[in-house]
């Protein structure tokens, strides 16, 4: 329930010798449609995607290790949701349907950033702009995805490429016992925990974030 704007902040960083490109998760109902609405030109690519993304961005390098150079997996967990989280996703989709489409409240935004920015209201009005402007359509779509999602643990683990995670130690939307299985078992992933509650790294820390796309790039296969 985001778009280009989460990613302004981080962009501006870079110089022209790095070409970005921002991709829109395809408006499908399953994964594996997702993944084969994605058209990526190049042969292989570095890709990096975002919480939901971030399942998709992982799921398809499970599915086409061969078009994969190096991965990036930030603010997210590639595995089955909780039994509780399937129930109480399942309760929103019905709510909605019942009661039509609601904007986030301040107080749902807050729960996904550092304390820091609690009164941050530039901030928290973005948050609820972007997800105001994807809308009904997309939320269902989205939600109904994601109650479908396989966990993609062993695969990774088997994955001989390069994998980065940046995520938060209290961000209450990941599974972490999921990522401490990954962090023990996978021999060339790279784990960058951030000390608090951020879910929006992108917009909260974009200079980290920027350092550690800069290592991931350079770094040797």
């Amino acid at each position: 329930m985001t778009d280009e704007r989460l990613w302004k902040e981080l962009f501006c960083l870079f110089d022209d010798s790095y070409e970005l490109i921002h991709v829109k998760i395809p408006l499908k109902r399953t994964f594996d449609e997702i993944l084969e609405a994605l058209c990526f030109k190049e042969e292989k690519i570095n890709l990096l995607g975002f919480s939901l993304g971030g399942y998709v961005a992982a799921y398809f390098a499970c599915k086409y290790p061969h078009r994969i150079n190096k991965l990036f997996i930030l603010a997210s967990s590639p595995s089955s949701m909780y039994k509780d989280e399937i129930i109480k996703r399942s309760l929103a989709i019905e709510f909605t349907k019942k009661h039509g489409f609601k904007n986030l409240s301040a107080k749902k935004v807050i729960s996904l950033l550092e304390e820091k920015n609690n009164k941050n209201t530039k901030l928290i009005k973005l948050v609820q702009d972007m997800y105001k402007d994807e809308g009904a359509y997309v939320f269902e779509l989205q939600m109904k995805a994601t109650l479908l999602r396989k966990d993609l643990l062993q695969e990774l683990i088997r994955l001989n490429t390069s994998i980065y995670f940046f995520y938060s130690k209290h961000d209450r939307l990941l599974n972490h016992n999921s990522l401490l299985t990954l962090q023990e078992e996978h021999k060339k992933a790279r784990f960058i925990i951030n000390n608090g509650t951020s879910h929006m790294l992108p917009l909260e820390e974009p200079k980290k974030l920027h350092t550690l796309i800069l290592e991931w790039i350079n770094e040797k296969n």
